[in-house]
């Protein structure tokens, strides 16, 4: 399978190279040229299928013969090695539990079957491999534990200073060995921005091997398509043809263009929820038809702090730039801080069950959209654990979430981290120390 830039400026590149470049030469996303539809067999036996096996399933459309079937099944072996159950909190209400992963974050998802993929083809290259990944929370802390201790991969984590709790930073930003973790003046925005512009600088990319790690990379998006299949699987095992709409917490909408991508190969869902905080561009353009690029504004819900999302091009592009498309499929919500809150406290109250800031967000939106379609499954998506936020869900409902083991280790860590201003001249120079050119 070929994949061409959301830029079309370039020529299509095979899986491999889609994978290594991150970003296209023409600052475009990769996008697969088709998106093959599962065999109808495939959604029969679905209920029955474990999480691994319907990942080798969806894996196989758009790696082919890339990579051998029998690599391909271990690095899903080793990837997904931890649950993602599905957890009814009434018989039309479920949250999709995506934190027990290391890092408790969704991202741990795409960031292990991205850097195994990653470790499989430059196995036999020699020049050293530059990560180079932007975050506003979990992402850095899953690239970084996914990319930890491999051999020729340098990770370098560009994050807001300030803007990240204190749990996000110190996963990513105390391993040290392979990971270095700069602490920029600025915003998430910022950060992808400076990202961006590395990527563009072909001087630069001459002088080192750079790739990225967030849902830019298609690798990291790929894997994240998995769990809706398992979402949906799991429900049909306890209700046979359920109607299904994912709420999904959305910030670079890497997670909901993923779950775009599962529908059109085959999945039956009803619909999406773009459920949003503060930083509401893509409601807004449900809305207006107008994409408004803006600044990010900080929230409770801090991974979502995203102003200029980057995989709307992407889903622009599943749509054929059709508004009328995307607003059939796709219902915007955005809320404040305060009703975050609120909600929390009512999923606790309610259920005794909870809730981080961007799950709760999730549940204001499933809940908007169940009034006026109470037949309907949704399914939440919860992509962190709560003691990943334990400062305002103690606040909200009066309970410290319990602190997983992995947790506790990294708060015992030292933070080791670089200070840099928001400017891509100190980045780039930066950069070319770590290559040894001289600056």
């Amino acid at each position: 399978m070929q994949y061409f830039s959301t830029n079309q400026q370039i020529l299509p590149v095979d899986f491999r190279q889609a994978v290594i470049d991150g970003l296209a030469k023409d600052r475009g996303l990769f996008m697969p040229e088709e998106i093959p539809a599962l065999p109808a067999s495939f959604f029969q036996a679905l209920p029955d299928l474990s999480l691994r096996e319907i990942a080798r399933n969806v894996a196989w459309l758009f790696i082919e013969k890339e990579i051998p079937g029998p690599v391909l099944g271990q690095i899903i072996e080793e990837a997904l090695n931890f649950p993602i159950p599905l957890v009814s909190l009434e018989p039309n209400l479920h949250i999709l539990e995506l934190f027990h992963g290391p890092t408790l974050a969704f991202k741990d998802v795409g960031a292990r079957f991205m850097s195994r993929i990653m470790a499989h083809f430059l196995k036999d290259t020699e020049k050293k491999v530059y990560v180079l990944v932007a975050t506003s929370g979990d992402t850095g802390s899953a690239v970084a534990q996914g990319f930890y201790k491999v051999p020729g991969i340098e990770v370098i984590i560009l994050y807001p200073s300030g803007k990240v709790s204190r749990v996000q930073e110190v996963q990513f930003s105390t391993l040290g060995h392979n990971v270095t973790s700069l602490e920029v003046d600025g915003t998430f925005d910022d950060c992808q921005r400076l990202v961006k512009t590395a990527f563009a600088d072909a001087t630069l990319r001459e002088e080192m091997y750079l790739t990225s790690a967030n849902s830019i990379n298609f690798a990291r998006l790929l894997p994240q398509s998995f769990y809706y299949f398992y979402a949906y699987a799991q429900l049909a095992g306890r209700v046979p043809n359920p109607e299904v709409v994912f709420s999904v917490p959305s910030g670079n909408y890497g997670n909901l263009t993923a779950g775009l991508l599962a529908e059109q190969t085959g999945l039956p869902v009803q619909s999406f929820l773009a459920a949003s905080n503060a930083n509401d561009t893509v409601p807004e353009y449900l809305t207006t038809r107008t994409f408004r690029p803006r600044p990010s504004v900080a929230t409770l819900s801090n991974a979502m702090d995203v102003g200029d999302p980057s995989n709307f091009a992407r889903m622009q592009c599943l749509f054929g730039h059709s508004w009328e498309g995307m607003q059939t499929r796709v219902s915007g919500y955005s809320f404040t801080d305060e009703q975050t809150q609120k909600a929390i406290r009512e999923v606790w109250d309610k259920y005794g069950y909870l809730i981080d800031p961007h799950g709760a967000v999730g549940y204001l939106a499933a809940t908007s959209y169940r009034q006026m379609h109470p037949a309907t499954h949704a399914v939440i998506l919860a992509t962190a654990h709560p003691a990943k936020f334990s400062e305002a869900v103690a606040l909200a409902t009066g309970q410290i979430p319990p602190v997983p083991a992995q947790l506790e280790t990294c708060l015992k860590r030292e933070k080791v981290s670089v200070h840099m201003a928001n400017d891509y001249g100190q980045l780039r120079a930066f950069l070319l120390r770590q290559q040894g050119v001289a600056v």
